[in-house]
């Protein structure tokens, strides 16, 4: 039985190890990198991680607040969703507004045109569950939807960009505060003070490292309850200094610059920062904002902790596809 896995804490261990290896020279991550951002790119780049998706797909997205139009579009990776036969997962949120509830969130994903495309799972419609995780130096467990019980494989796929709180959301983010079910939301952000959503959490905001740790330690419960069998994809557009949890987000300072992939969630995390600091711009863009946004919440604490914990790495190497 799946949730057995912990006694073979490990065997998941070197399973894992086994997994990124196939994508690593010695501790060298790769890192894949397509310019195009496009349905056809997206499938491109999964099959260039040569891990084929199995069993029970689950595709973990962001459904995106009701006026937030910066979200991943559904006619963009329906091409992917159909050839894994995958399922389109989300969990309600911790702080109010458009998706916060079943019946709000399920009107969002109406309105956002996801419910016409795929089948799509509010993983903790109908209630939660705990997992384990390794690291319990601020929380004792991960509180996710029931519902992740359903699956045998998950496709992280994330959309790049600035977090209000956060600094930045890639796939570590997707994979820990996207898969926690509400009072999960509420323990991570909270470095473990609470379970309770909306106003109750947000007055335990000041642990910012808490909470970075908090993110990677649930982000590893995550891999560990699928076995290490996820990958992870980053679309790097729309890239304002807010989240798509955000209603009302900043404009976008950057123009969209493609598509990466991996099976290291913290070298591709940490690529997506370095392409954004390393840009240089043109035009009418501007990545200070970002940059700043990223450096005054401490950002890549997250990506060290996740290091450190042995999610991954942050030495990585860029392959372009496109050549």
């Amino acid at each position: 039985m799946k949730k057995l896995f912990l006694l073979f804490a490990g065997v998941l261990l070197l399973t894992a190890c086994s997994n990124n290896s196939q994508q690593k020279d010695g501790n060298t991550a790769k890192v894949y990198f397509t310019k195009e951002i496009s349905p056809e790119a997206l499938v491109k780049i999964y099959k260039a991680l040569g891990i084929e998706a199995e069993g029970r797909v689950a595709v973990k997205i962001s459904t995106g607040e009701k006026d937030n139009n910066n979200y991943l579009p559904p006619t963009l990776f329906r091409d992917l969703v159909d050839a894994v036969h995958g399922t389109i997962v989300e969990c309600n949120t911790a702080y109010g507004g458009s998706r916060s509830t079943n019946e709000l969130h399920w009107q969002t994903i109406h309105e956002h045109g996801f419910d016409s495309i795929f089948a799509v799972d509010i993983m903790d419609e109908e209630g939660v569950m705990r997992i384990p995780i390794r690291d319990h130096k601020w929380i004792k467990y991960d509180i996710v939807g029931s519902h992740l019980d359903r699956y045998d494989f998950m496709i992280n796929l994330a959309h790049f960009k600035g977090h209000n709180i956060g600094g930045f959301g890639g796939v570590l983010k997707n994979q820990s505060i996207g898969v926690a079910a509400a009072p999960g939301k509420a323990y991570i952000h909270s470095a473990g003070v609470t379970q309770k959503p909306v106003r109750e959490a947000w007055r335990f905001l000041d642990n910012q490292d808490g909470f970075l740790e908090c993110m990677a330690a649930t982000a590893q419960g995550v891999s560990d309850y699928f076995e290490g069998k996820i990958v992870y994809i980053s679309v790097i557009n729309n890239l304002s200094i807010d989240c798509d949890c955000d209603a009302f987000p900043a404009p976008a300072r950057l123009h969209d610059m493609g598509i990466m992939a991996s099976l290291d969630p913290v070298a591709l995390d940490r690529a997506c920062v370095d392409m954004i600091v390393n840009h240089k711009c043109a035009g009418d863009e501007d990545n200070k904002p970002l940059i700043h946004r990223m450096d005054s919440l401490n950002a890549t604490h997250l990506l060290d902790y996740a290091e450190k914990l042995g999610m991954g790495t942050q030495k990585y190497e860029i392959i372009d596809i496109d050549k």
